[in-house]
């Protein structure tokens, strides 16, 4: 194509600073021309800091989308946002890339799905985890059918103090939730994606607030004030597939434990199981023995980076805007993201009734 991809920036924070706009910019078919943030000099610093002088500031994303220029926006606000302005782009014409979460509740999420069928326009949510190179690799051999069924896993999100203490991380207005919807969306989104299951039959979840009273208890960023802690600080499902299967999900920013993983999964299937708890480990037997297969992926531990000739950050973005351009299959699908949408609302229906919750 001879003309570029015009790219609206809504939500000028940390995800847009540390991801969004790096990548885009080594996409060499988009070009960045309008930001937007509720705090106007964020986008204006964003314009400075990454040489975007021609771009165009808004303050209200109503305006950046009536621009008929645009064709593709990025949403990187705080998750209570993300449906009304996913819906309204899409109504406007335009193509979304929308961080994850999806949104807040199942309904919202189904409005989104439902808005991009009926314009006709490509959804995508950021779950940036499938581009590590640990799961691209066992997402190959899960459809090889290395694994077999895969009828148990868990879903990994625990850290033992890593609650955020910008932004509005923990408010529930604004987010829906905390470590649950935060990070424990990215597990379940990969074991999901791994299985190849969406059809989830049932859920029981238990969500706990324990630690969220005491600030001063070795946080890596610090203490917190208690009185802006209003979301969990770890919780927990137990959802049952339509197939049968189980999958453990749990999460938390604060836990007495040093069991700690954040994005990873164990998955056990009828040939083999497999964990990423020390890079990735591949366990089945053969000959009457067990076995033990530790692939040598070049793993690192930083979200954004680790080990790859790419960054996750640049695969997802590199998907994204080939799937705009040329058609590509999108790796990760709204419909998928709605699911984990739906099960997370279901976590904390079920803690909140006491009940388990049936789909």
């Amino acid at each position: 194509m001879g003309k570029k991809l015009k790219v609206g920036i809504i939500g000028c924070g940390g995800i847009a600073q540390q991801k969004h706009l790096p990548a885009i910019q080594q996409i060499k078919e988009a070009e960045i021309t309008a930001l937007c943030d509720i705090i106007p000099q964020k986008a204006e610093d964003s314009a400075k800091k990454f040489n975007l002088g021609d771009a165009k500031i808004y303050s209200d994303y109503k305006e950046l989308i009536k621009d008929g220029s645009i064709d593709v926006v990025h949403i990187l606000t705080p998750n209570r946002s993300h449906s009304p302005i996913t819906v309204d782009s899409l109504e406007a014409g335009k193509h979304v890339m929308c961080e994850k979460p999806m949104a807040t509740s199942y309904e919202d999420a189904k409005k989104m799905v439902d808005t991009a069928k009926k314009t006709g326009k490509l959804l995508s949510i950021g779950y940036q985890y499938r581009c590590m190179p640990v799961p691209m690799y066992l997402k190959k051999a899960c459809e090889r059918g290395d694994l077999g069924d895969i009828y148990f896993a868990k879903a990994h999100a625990i850290r033992r103090r890593g609650v955020p203490t910008w932004g509005v991380f923990l408010k529930e207005k604004e987010q829906g939730g905390g470590p649950l919807i935060d990070i424990g969306t990215h597990a379940l989104d990969m074991t999901l994606w791994m299985m190849d299951n969406y059809k989830p039959k049932s859920v029981t979840g238990s969500v706990y607030k324990k630690l969220g009273n005491n600030p001063d208890s070795g946080n890596i960023w610090g203490p917190w004030d208690p009185k802006e802690f209003t979301v969990e600080d770890s919780a927990f499902g137990f959802i049952t597939m339509e197939n049968g299967a189980t999958i453990i999900l749990e999460a938390s920013w604060a836990l007495n434990s040093l069991d700690v993983g954040e994005g990873i999964c164990t998955l056990c299937g009828t040939k083999a199981g497999a964990d990423m708890k020390d890079g990735l480990r591949i366990n089945s037997s053969d000959l009457g023995k067990l076995t033990l297969t530790k692939p040598d992926l070049g793993v690192g531990g930083v979200q954004y980076y680790s080990g790859s000739s790419m960054e996750p950050r640049d695969i997802e973005c590199k998907n994204w805007y080939d799937a705009v351009l040329n058609g590509a299959e999108l790796r990760v699908k709204p419909e998928q993201a709605l699911v984990v949408t739906q099960i997370l609302e279901g976590i904390y229906e079920s803690a909140k009734s006491g009940k388990q919750i049936f789909f």
